[in-house]
């Protein structure tokens, strides 16, 4: 006789396990402890099994008929139906393992092996941080273009649109990291060119004008912060490298005797290493310098730890304390001045400037065999770079009149 609700509430434990059969081998079994279990009785290859169901009160006596009607459906189609929900099972716990959120975390773990810079792998968890409430515990595999257009259109609503560029660009490498462990069957990502709203491109300013180029180095001259701070912002105006390589660098990387910085491949841009010619000027300041930190590893300690580099925010703050506003110039709008001047005053070859820039042809087949390093010429044209900033400083400089 089928149970009911009632009955099934009213029924209690008792020392030995207690079966109530509700027909076509649905059983729920009260067990010693007090706890109720659905189970499914049934042949399957000339054999007795049992399938699992759940628990009562969370499974309830419909949801337990319902298992009981798909199991039959199962079995007239041929399948046993206790492998069917362990391979269930396991596809769950596969999907589980292979979510956006895990995926993404292993893509991380990669590039840190891969010693990718920590302030790239910063910028790629915060980017992760903006799809993982809405993607993140998701089976990459499920995801589709559509749930990503949203994560991207809620980061474009906020106007930022040069981040939702970034952050489809991001979402596309963990897609395609997926496709190359097995784990995706393709980049939805790749649907979506065109669906974003195009950044403005913004240039960092930068004044690049040799007068009033001149009238920044006079002012940077006449700085009365920490000496530290004037000492990065003549070097980057000596030397414009980018920041972010001038905050992070480490005393073991000179050589004042011989007048060269060699900056390590990670901590560049494109990950090869640099060399710097240093010019006289430079290597008097660096030498002044080396009284004030040189008992440390970093040119230009954080105040609160020597053990970690100035703060990237620290060159900018100074240029606004000296009346430069955040679009007239920045830290990085040194290398644009030099590149500028550089190029107009037709004395150096392009491709040296570049070199010295650190920058990478686009064209693969002409840098392939652009493999020149300009060294002699750089060393010359930093010399003259120093001179002319010089130069362009003293250009302000009021002469007195002989009475």
């Amino acid at each position: 006789m089928p149970l009911t609700d009632m009955e099934i509430r009213a029924a209690k434990p008792e020392a030995r396990l207690v079966k109530l059969s509700d027909g076509g081998g649905l059983q729920l079994w009260i067990m010693p402890d007090g706890a109720k279990r659905w189970r499914l009785a049934y042949r399957f290859a000339g054999g007795q099994k049992l399938l699992a169901i759940g628990v009562y009160p969370a499974t309830g006596l419909r949801e337990a008929r319902d298992a009981r009607e798909e199991a039959k459906r199962l079995l007239a189609d041929g399948h046993d139906p206790s492998l069917v929900k362990k391979l269930a099972k396991a596809a769950n716990a596969a999907a589980s393992a292979n979510t956006f959120d895990a995926i993404a975390r292993e893509l991380l773990e990669k590039k840190r092996r891969e010693a990718k810079a920590e302030t790239t792998l910063t910028k790629l968890e915060w980017l992760l941080s903006l799809a993982r409430p809405a993607i993140g515990g998701r089976p990459i595999a499920e995801i589709t273009a559509p749930e990503v257009l949203a994560v991207l259109r809620s980061v474009e609503a906020r106007g930022r649109h040069e981040t939702a560029k970034r952050l489809r660009a991001t979402i596309g490498e963990v897609f395609r990291f997926a496709v190359a462990t097995g784990r995706a069957e393709s980049d939805p990502t790749g649907a979506l060119k065109g669906a974003l709203t195009a950044p403005t491109v913004q240039h960092r300013a930068a004044i690049v004008e040799t007068k009033a180029f001149g009238g920044l180095l006079r002012a940077i001259a006449t700085y009365e912060g920490a000496p530290e701070t004037r000492a990065a912002l003549e070097l980057l105006a000596l030397t414009f490298v980018r920041p972010g390589e001038l905050r992070a660098a480490e005393w073991s990387e000179f050589d004042l005797d011989a007048g060269v910085w060699s900056i390590p491949g990670e901590k560049m841009k494109m990950k090869r290493p640099h060399r710097v010619p240093l010019a006289p000027r430079a290597i008097a300041i660096l030498r002044e310098l080396q009284t004030i930190t040189g008992h440390g590893k970093f040119l230009f300690p954080s105040v609160r730890s020597a053990a970690r580099c100035m703060s990237e925010n620290t060159i900018n703050a100074a240029l606004r304390r000296l009346g430069f506003e955040k679009n007239e110039m920045t830290g990085h709008g040194f290398r644009s001045a030099a590149s500028s001047i550089l190029n107009e005053s037709g004395l150096w070859n392009a491709d040296a400037i570049e070199r010295q820039l650190a920058h990478v042809d686009n064209d693969s087949v002409r840098r392939a065999y652009a493999r020149a390093d300009f060294w002699e010429e750089r060393i010359r044209m930093m010399a003259w770079w120093a001179e002319r900033c010089e130069e362009m400083r003293r250009g302000g400089v009021v002469i007195p009149l002989r009475a």
